[in-house]
């Protein structure tokens, strides 16, 4: 996918993304950082899933394909650093918040997002930075005033003769900002071990069924949050009341009936609740039989 630019009320919720994904990875021996897998969704993937509400995503990179339709940039000339990579990805964006990003958060979710938006919204700074367990901002992981940025990235160009090579705490340092303790969230993956221990998380039991249900809606490109509990109480009751391959077709059903419907969340709970309730009788009617003097 390419580009794309969400129509929507230019409200004050509105934001825009620049997700920077274009380092040399030169600790992953100059692998494609944001092509690797966690989870089996691409790192690039899973931090564009984080920040979906966006009027407009900009990644700052080489143009490949992704889940999620975005804007290509890139900073010239290519290679330049963080600061000249996100002056590139800001000049395609209007909305007057934008979310900073790297391309290698495998923990980011979109209420993190969420979150750093409101805290930018609550009070007057010109930014709000994610802070690692250590207490050390995370610059990449941050929402920004549109023109505080574009403020002092112009200053910068002109006080240093161009933005090429400049590290990234030099523009940050300019503005004011408050900060949001994260340390799960702040999680990047720079080497090989990181990897390895963002894959290790999400197979732990209490991550891995979000896990998966987000892969398979960013694999099915659905954009649907409905209540995974009552699916799985739905399944229950199916595979007890009936019998266990009901649980898989009757959610399927399920899911067929609400795409019918045209609806969303609502509709699939409820679908889910009629097959629920008829599960449930299907189960009496047996019990029923099994002890007809019962009652």
């Amino acid at each position: 996918m390419t580009e794309y630019g969400a129509s929507g009320d230019p409200g004050a919720d509105a934001y825009d993304a620049v997700v920077l994904a274009g380092g040399a990875a030169r600790r992953l021996g100059g692998a494609d950082k944001p092509g690797v897998r966690v989870g089996g969704r691409a790192l690039l993937d899973r931090v564009l899933t984080a920040c979906s509400g966006a009027a407009t995503t900009v990644v700052v990179a080489d143009p490949r394909g992704t889940a999620r339709p975005v804007v290509w940039a890139r900073e010239e000339p290519p290679g330049a650093g963080p600061v000249s990579a996100l002056d590139a990805g800001l000049r395609r964006t209007t909305a007057g918040c934008v979310v900073v990003l790297s391309a290698d958060l495998p923990f980011l979710e979109a209420g993190t997002v969420r979150r750093l938006l409101a805290a930018l919204r609550a009070n007057s700074a010109e930014g709000v930075v994610l802070t690692d367990p250590e207490g050390r901002d995370q610059p990449l992981v941050a929402a920004y005033r549109s023109a505080a940025l574009r403020r002092e990235l112009a200053r910068l160009a002109t006080e240093q003769d161009g933005l090429a090579g400049l590290p990234l705490r030099r523009l940050v340092a300019r503005l004011v900002l408050t900060r949001v303790s994260d340390p799960v969230a702040s999680f990047d993956c720079d080497t090989w071990d990181d990897i390895a221990a963002a894959r290790s998380r999400i197979r732990e039991h209490g991550h891995v069924l979000d896990e998966w249900i987000s892969a398979v809606k960013d694999e099915l490109g659905i954009d649907l949050d409905v209540d995974t509990g009552v699916l799985l109480d739905l399944a229950r009751d199916a595979a007890h009341g009936v019998a266990r391959p009901a649980a898989p077709l009757t959610t399927f059903l399920v899911g067929y009936a609400a795409a019918q419907a045209q609806g969303g969340p609502e509709a699939v709970a409820e679908a889910a609740r009629k097959a629920a309730a008829l599960a449930l009788r299907w189960a009496d009617e047996e019990a029923a039989e099994v002890k007809p003097d019962a009652g």
